[in-house]
């Protein structure tokens, strides 16, 4: 029987020294030491031997299963630090290379736009003024000498949220309720979001606007040509000419559209300014007098000019952007060549 032993001991020692990976290593566990395992069955056959030999033949076994169990526990040490080996070898960072530089964000183009506006007319002396989004429908419409009946609300496609409630279509609201709490002299300009039932490659559902209002004595068109001449060339180059039209808004009379002279050819006529010359960019006009009488303020004492243009507008003529929907999908191939 100790020749079965020793014969036993040689066939494991020989078979584990090839086991090459732990799934292997558990067969030879259950080949060996499990319920139906040879060492098993060695002990199970003791009882086929005279009672004087059961003691040592037991004995041997018993130090063979140990020995087994401890090789086995060796291997497989071997075996999971050849494992943690393999991964960290698959793995392995160069800590000497160069390491990524994060992404850095940019400020939006029309951020970047909007801050140059307000920081030409703060130079000129005016104010910001903010407001609500959720207005009324005497702030955003009557106050600006458009009454519920006025055909000029064709204009404007509105989201309403009850019949006297809105989400603002211009931030002439803000220069309304202005007006309605602050004695004249007033200058300001309300930079903001407005909102209109429009969308397609030119026009946003949401989109900015920026406008201005000055109410003083003795305010002129002469004094909005000024302002406004001033802030082109500001904004655009000092190149750039500057050509006010006849136009009509409610809240202004008289009202002018102002063109500047094209960035592409310089007046000449191309496809941008449509063979014209010239690009329309605001709206502006001297402050209604009913407008400042619904304020308030006396007008045989007060004048004043109003102007208002789309931020989305100035960006896509000055970065020569096609869609205005591309400000809004926050494309990062987009947003950093800003």
């Amino acid at each position: 029987m100790n020749e079965n032993i020793n014969k036993l001991r040689e066939e494991v020692w020989l078979e584990l020294e090839k086991i090459a990976d732990l799934e292997a290593l558990e067969k030879f566990r259950v080949k060996y030491l499990g319920k139906k395992g040879a060492i098993t069955a060695l002990l199970r056959s003791m009882g086929s031997l005279p009672k004087e030999e059961r003691p040592l033949f037991g004995k041997a076994v018993n130090e063979l299963s140990t020995e087994v169990e401890e090789k086995l526990e060796e291997k497989e040490a071997q075996l999971m630090e050849a494992k943690r080996a393999r991964q960290l070898a698959e793995e392995a960072l160069d800590v000497t290379l160069p390491g990524r530089a994060p992404r850095l964000g940019h400020r939006h183009p029309l951020k970047q736009v909007m801050e140059e506006i307000e920081e030409i007319f703060l130079n000129m002396g005016y104010t910001i003024a903010d407001g609500r989004e959720v207005e009324d429908d005497f702030h955003n419409f009557e106050a600006l000498n458009i009454p519920k009946d006025h055909p000029s609300r064709d204009m404007q496609d509105t989201f309403w949220i009850s019949s006297d409630t809105l989400i603002r279509t211009h931030t002439s609201s803000v220069q309304s309720r202005v007006m309605e709490k602050q004695d004249p002299p007033v200058r300001i300009i309300a930079p903001g979001r407005v909102y209109r039932c429009d969308d397609d490659v030119t026009h946003s559902p949401m989109f900015h606007q920026v406008e201005g209002l000055v109410v003083d004595k003795g305010i002129t068109f002469g004094d909005l040509k000024w302002t406004l001449t001033v802030f082109i060339k500001a904004l655009f180059g000092q190149e750039r000419q500057v050509r006010f039209r006849p136009s009509y808004f409610p809240f202004t009379e008289p009202s002018c559209e102002v063109d500047v002279s094209c960035f592409v050819c310089n007046g000449k006529g191309c496809r941008l300014c449509k063979n014209t010359g010239w690009i329309e960019i605001l709206g502006a006009g001297m402050v209604h007098p009913n407008v400042l009488k619904i304020a308030g303020y006396h007008t045989k004492v007060y004048t004043g000019f109003a102007f208002g243009l789309g931020i989305e507008r100035i960006a896509m003529l000055r970065y020569g952007i096609d869609d205005i929907r591309l400000f809004y999908e926050s494309d990062m191939r987009f947003l950093s060549q800003f």
